[in-house]
C-alpha cells in the first residue's frame, strides 16, 4: 500500500459583490446562450417536420389520380 502526501484544501473567501456580480453575469451568459441554441433547434426541427409533412401530403396528391 502506498502513502501519498495529502494536501490540506484551501478555503475559498467569500467573493466581494462587484465580483459575484460579474460571476452573476457571466452565469446568465452562459443560460442566455444555451437557451438561444436551444430555441434555434427546436425551429429548425419544426421546419423541418412541416417540410416532410408537405412533402407527404404532395405525393399522397400526386399518387391519387
Amino acid at each position: 500500500m502506498r502513502l501519498y502526501k495529502f494536501t490540506t484544501i484551501k478555503p475559498i473567501k467569500p467573493l466581494t459583490p462587484p465580483q459575484a456580480r460579474i460571476n452573476a453575469l457571466k452565469q446568465q451568459q452562459t443560460t442566455a446562450k444555451t437557451a438561444l441554441s436551444a430555441e434555434r433547434e427546436r425551429q429548425q426541427q419544426a421546419k423541418a417536420t412541416e417540410r416532410v409533412q408537405k412533402a407527404q401530403q404532395a405525393l399522397a396528391k400526386a399518387r391519387l389520380p
